[in-house]
């Protein structure tokens, strides 16, 4: 009777999304950087699902359901649609140099965090060079490292003994899942590498956050609860810096510090000039005193 109890009053929940996030980002050239609308440590790794995604991407299906080439940046609970001023805030994070890519063909490799259970891998990543976010019209990646999972799902970890009331519930949960009646995703919380080729000759062309050559990578999986993933920042090596108005004048040329043997004589010329004040003391001094004796 408690069990059936249960189970209708799971029924009647909201369905459960899941997550998996771009958590940190470098190129082979140096430099970092996060996903668009990252909130960094505030979000923790374990808990309830409403507190771990609040800053994962979900990009749209309207376009072109699950294909990876489809233009937008996403959006996440916490931050609401992603834009490309946001790189300002995941460089507050990360740092005031984007990733750096070699030219002549580099990588990008990284961390993707798992949130839960449907936001595994296997991932795709695609490059638009203009940084505007029209991924349909940018170049595929390829992948080097992959993320694990089967088709956006992946088992969550092993945990100790659970109580009887947490048996009933995992219990519940399992039947009302089999039956198609709720979707659920359990708290996953790893971190797994990643990485993706650059082919070479990609030129950058994107402005955005007073930075300049930009390119933009969309990074995500497949799961049809998603897609969940991020968009990241980065630049050719050699070609990125400041937008024109947002660079840092340059500094003040410090005055050239005298040579030594200059001010080796300069002390020598003081010591003279108190030598001849001394003298002069001292003669007046014997010229008062020879007076009072006379």
């Amino acid at each position: 009777m408690f069990s059936k109890a249960l189970m209708l009053a799971l029924a009647a929940s909201p369905l459960v999304a899941a997550h998996g996030k771009v958590a940190v980002v470098t190129g082979d050239q140096g430099g970092n950087g996060t996903a668009l609308g990252i909130l960094g440590g505030v979000v923790p790794g374990p808990g309830r699902n409403s507190v771990t995604e609040k800053d994962t991407t979900v990009f749209s299906k309207k376009q072109a359901g699950t294909n990876i080439m489809s233009d937008g940046l996403g959006k996440t609970k916490g931050n609401g649609e992603n834009t490309p001023e946001m790189l300002s805030l995941a460089m507050a994070q990360s740092g005031d140099t984007l990733p750096q890519v070699s030219a002549n063909g580099g990588t990008l490799s990284g961390t993707y965090h798992i949130v839960t259970t449907d936001g595994a891998g296997p991932i795709k990543a695609v490059l638009d060079p203009t940084g505007t976010g029209k991924f349909s019209e940018g170049m595929m990646l390829e992948v080097t490292t992959q993320v694990p999972g089967t088709n956006g799902n992946i088992k969550p970890p092993k945990k100790g003994k659970r109580s009887f009331l947490g048996e009933i519930w995992e219990r519940s949960l399992d039947a009302l899942e089999a039956r198609g009646l709720v979707k659920r995703a359990s708290n996953v919380n790893t971190d797994h590498p990643m990485s993706f080729a650059i082919p070479a000759g990609v030129k950058c062309t994107g402005e955005m956050a007073g930075q300049k050559n930009v390119c933009l990578v969309k990074i995500a999986n497949e799961n049809k609860a998603g897609p969940f993933g991020g968009c990241i920042a980065m630049q050719i090596a050699g070609t990125g810096g400041a937008a024109a108005g947002n660079a840092t004048a340059p500094a003040t040329t410090p005055a050239a510090a005298p040579a030594a043997a200059d001010v080796k004589a300069a002390d020598a010329d003081d010591e003279a000039g108190d030598d001849k004040k001394k003298d002069k003391k001292n003669k007046k001094n014997a010229k008062n005193a020879k007076r009072f004796t006379a």
